[in-house]
């Protein structure tokens, strides 16, 4: 594997939604996986409520953990704008990963923006492979609304090409003992509702 043939995932979202977890728990599946991984991430305004990216790129070598322009497979985003807002990282052919929850941000709340009433179409227009998910109701379905990352981390492993053990473990090395189930159950509704196509 060159690094042509390097991955990249990018997570997007807001502070306080679970980006770093769900990347962490990526990267190490891609390190139990056998790949060299490398990982960024970047908090726009460091407290909650700001943008937050997590950079994740996997090969048999990776010189960097910066993820060029067009060149992601999978743009995971907890949050409809933060999608429109990153996806000049997705490679053609790319597939967004996004849940359906929307987040005002402060500049929105204090009357300075406006949050787009036709965010959904935008999505729609701007990405040619969407998968669109209700991430909050499925968390809730496995036990807690927090869970949304790792329900969107559950859709995007359908994309990537690590295997369901990797990801098993993964889980277990990144997650708490006694949050483990509420978020293998949430990564299991993920995976389903992308193989469904109902996400």
């Amino acid at each position: 594997m060159s690094e042509h043939t390097t991955t990249s995932v990018v997570f997007a979202g807001v502070g306080g939604q679970g980006i770093l977890l769900a990347s962490e728990i990526l990267a190490q599946a891609a390190m139990l996986a056998g790949y060299d991984v490398k990982t960024n991430e970047v908090h726009g305004m460091a407290q909650r409520g700001g943008s937050v990216i997590a950079q994740i790129r996997y090969g048999e070598k990776v010189f960097s953990p910066l993820v060029p322009d067009g060149t992601a497979r999978v743009l995971a985003s907890l949050e409809r704008i933060e999608a429109l807002r990153f996806r000049h990282f997705l490679a053609p052919g790319g597939t967004a990963v996004v849940s359906t929850q929307a987040i005002v941000p402060v500049t929105v709340s204090m009357g300075a923006a406006e949050y787009p009433a036709d965010a959904e179409s935008r999505l729609a227009e701007a990405f040619e492979n969407l998968l669109l998910i209700d991430a909050v109701t499925l968390a809730r379905e496995a036990g807690t609304a927090k869970a949304a990352n790792v329900v969107v981390l559950g859709a995007l492993s359908t994309r990537l090409d690590l295997d369901a053990p990797a990801w098993t473990e993964a889980l277990q090395r990144s997650v708490k003992p006694k949050f483990l189930d509420v978020n293998r159950k949430a990564f299991d509704l993920g995976r389903e509702a992308a193989r469904n196509g109902h996400a």
